[in-house]
């Protein structure tokens, strides 16, 4: 649904006269594949380039170079040399709906005015205007709100008339700019909830961007970690955090802990579905009659599933634990070996399907657009 190729953003600053000023590179050929129906969230810190992204999926911003793919229509050709939008470009847009972080509600306007602008600026009649703005208004639980002002409203609600403005048009696809960053813990969830539904019950594309690792785990299928204005991991959220190395499945799933001595062998297991809720570590213990400590642990739902990660540590070196490690990958865990030397050496003998710890570089498992 979503496509960008080679997507590269330099802005320019500080020209003047004949000096040529500086030159900041934020998008460095970005290749991104959003699928069909999905909620696909680009994480990452401040400065990384995900608004810079978002912005040039739609044309807000112009790209320098590359290609914007959206629901079959490459934009980049229809944006033309002007500065304005030229009316192939603002059809195209009418199917890509945005939500942004500081909500940019008209404090003039009534709730159901603001969500009527869209379509007023379309040329849809009154009529057709306010039976689609009742519509939204149910969809994001704000019935009652048609006839009052922004400023009577929360943050949360302000946020609903933003989503309820953005599928004003029905469009295929929603972009989502930091939404939740400005709302309360409780808040936040309720606007995610609302998000996931909203992508469920209309098939929407949801592009979302943010630098909390909570907004991927509650509501998004496919992620994608962005640094230094490129993208360093893509795939399926259950792809990710069954890779080996994955920075980004450490980010979701922080588990930390260091072994108790020298001599031991450090591991972290990731669990997925049924394995999630089996006693495995427990019944590694009695099989081969080993002591097991653990040094951390996370358990969550992502997607609906249970997914969760433990560092234990195995007594002896890992030529000894040789055996015990493959009875964790026959129960459908994936594992990874922490303490150096034995990285290493399980890097040698099976360079595919483990990676030392701390590796930065491109999970194998995974293409760039995340497909395997």
């Amino acid at each position: 649904m979503i496509t960008t190729t080679g997507l590269t953003k330099v802005y320019r600053t500080g020209r003047s006269g004949r000096s040529r000023g500086h030159e900041v590179t934020a998008l460095d050929g970005v290749d991104l594949h959003v699928r069909e129906g999905e909620v696909f969230g680009v994480v990452g810190r401040s400065g990384a380039g995900k608004s810079s992204l978002i912005r040039c999926v739609n044309l807000l911003e112009r790209p320098t170079a590359g290609t914007v793919t959206v629901d079959g229509t490459d934009l980049t050709a229809l944006a033309g040399r002007g500065r304005r939008a030229g009316k192939e470009l603002r059809r195209a847009r009418s199917s890509i709906g945005m939500v942004f972080q500081h909500f940019n509600l008209l404090s003039s306007r009534t709730v159901k005015d603001n969500i009527e602008l869209p379509l007023e600026i379309l040329g849809h009649s009154g009529q057709e205007r306010s039976r689609r703005a009742l519509e939204l208004l149910d969809l994001v639980g704000l019935a009652d709100k048609a006839k009052v002002y922004p400023a009577q409203l929360s943050g949360g609600q302000k946020q609903r008339v933003g989503i309820a403005r953005a599928l004003a048009g029905n469009p295929k696809v929603l972009l989502s700019d930091e939404a939740t960053s400005a709302l309360d813990p409780e808040t936040t969830r309720s606007i995610l909830r609302l998000l996931r539904d909203i992508n469920r019950q209309l098939g929407l594309t949801v592009l979302l961007i943010t630098h909390e690792m909570e907004v991927v785990k509650t509501i998004c299928d496919s992620a994608a970690l962005m640094e230094n204005g490129r993208i360093t991991e893509s795939g399926t959220v259950g792809e990710l955090l069954a890779v080996p190395g994955s920075r980004l499945a450490h980010e979701l799933f922080p588990v930390d802990g260091a072994g108790t001595g020298p001599g031991g062998t450090v591991v972290d297991v990731t669990f997925h579905g049924d394995a999630a809720t089996r006693p495995v570590i427990s019944q590694l213990s009695r099989t081969y009659n080993i002591d097991i400590s653990i040094l951390g642990a996370a358990m969550d739902t992502v997607g609906g599933r249970q997914i969760g990660r433990m560092r234990i540590e195995l007594p002896g070196p890992f030529e000894e634990n040789v055996v015990p490690l493959g009875f964790l990958r026959e129960q459908g865990l994936q594992i990874q070996i922490v303490d150096e030397p034995a990285a290493a050496a399980v890097a040698v003998a099976d360079p595919v399907t483990e990676e030392p710890a701390g590796s930065t570089d491109q999970p194998a498992a995974l293409t760039k657009d995340g497909a395997k």
